[in-house]
């Protein structure tokens, strides 16, 4: 049997399965993930529309009995069994942004049953910066402000956002492996950071955003005739220098630049703490008590960060659940 076959049978099945059901029983829609990593959002995302009429069951997509993964994986569950009782969700990468300039950019922003993040993955929803003092204190329940992310990440967007308009240029091109998103991570790399002096960091790398964008003006004059319409395109989009952070890869985001930072705020907080507890207890015995008790409350940063919701109140979150709401 034919695996266009078997995804069209896998369609008509629960269709068919929906339809055999007791009118006032709900309605089960499948929905296809990339990874396990992915369900847990999705099932926040999805949870609020589930009513007396449907429920959702959210799995990796399967093929000969074997779980798959990836984005392909889940899409291609769908494409030639579309139907209200499948869907896929999927993060949206740089397919939402390049609008339809490669075959699964147009899948992604035409497919009804395609739900997609509208940032680049879930790990940049995992990093929205105002949400991120509140990863700290539940990581080491110290409510003290060290840090101003949402100023860092700001200052970060700007300074990288030049070059990421040139990114984007190039993958709405065929000449994309030109400046590819390997490219545009290794010049955006952060490096060591101090939470005590992070413009330092910061001006390092704009130096070398500086040099990359110089290099590419020589080679592609033709891109400042252009800047200001991608501009306006991508601002349509959700995309400002202020929030770039959102749209770039998610895993260069979470590894190379917040994961780290957080780490370092919650080591100061930690030692805070625990400096707290050794000058405030009576004696040796209070002490030794007070901070194991404290230890074992301690929480893994990545951990943490991967259960971080606090993204709800973001904006590309509110046009998801609008999305969904109209589809739905």
């Amino acid at each position: 049997m034919s695996h266009r076959l078997r995804d069209h049978i896998n369609s008509k099945y629960f269709e068919a399965a929906n339809a055999l059901t007791s009118k006032k029983a709900r309605r089960k829609i499948v929905v296809y993930v990339e990874s396990y990593d992915d369900i847990l959002f999705w099932r926040q995302v999805l949870g609020r529309f589930e009513d007396s009429h449907r429920y959702f069951e959210i799995m990796l997509p399967s093929r000969d009995r074997y779980l798959q993964r990836g984005k392909k994986a889940a899409i291609a569950q769908l494409l030639n069994a579309v139907g209200s009782d499948m869907l896929a969700c999927v993060d949206a990468d740089y397919d939402y942004l390049i609008q339809g300039a490669t075959e699964t950019s147009k899948v992604i922003n035409s497919n009804p049953y395609i739900f997609h993040t509208y940032v680049y993955a879930i790990e940049n929803y995992q990093c929205y910066a105002p949400s991120l003092h509140e990863v700290c204190v539940m990581i080491t329940l110290n409510d003290h402000q060290v840090f101003d992310f949402e100023a860092f990440l700001t200052r970060y967007s700007e300074i990288i956002y030049p070059l990421f308009l040139w990114n984007i240029w190039f993958y709405r091109s065929p000449n994309y492996n030109r400046f590819t998103i390997s490219e545009f991570n290794q010049t955006i790399e952060l490096g060591t950071q101090k939470i005590s002096n992070p413009e330092q960091a910061l001006t390092l790398m704009q130096e070398k955003v500086r040099r990359k964008i110089a290099g590419l003006k020589k080679h592609f004059p033709q891109f400042m005739d252009e800047r200001g319409a991608l501009e306006a395109d991508l601002r349509r989009l959700g995309v400002t220098p202020q929030n770039t952070y959102l749209y770039i890869q998610g895993h260069h985001l979470f590894d190379n630049v917040v994961a780290p930072l957080v780490t370092k705020v919650c080591e100061r907080l930690v030692a805070e703490r625990q400096s707290e507890i050794r000058r405030m207890s009576v004696h040796n015995a209070q002490r030794q008590t007070e901070l194991s008790c404290y230890n074992h409350s301690i929480q893994d940063v990545t951990t943490m960060l991967k259960k971080n919701n606090g993204y709800q109140d973001s904006e590309p979150y509110k046009k998801l659940l609008e999305e969904i709401s109209k589809a739905l």
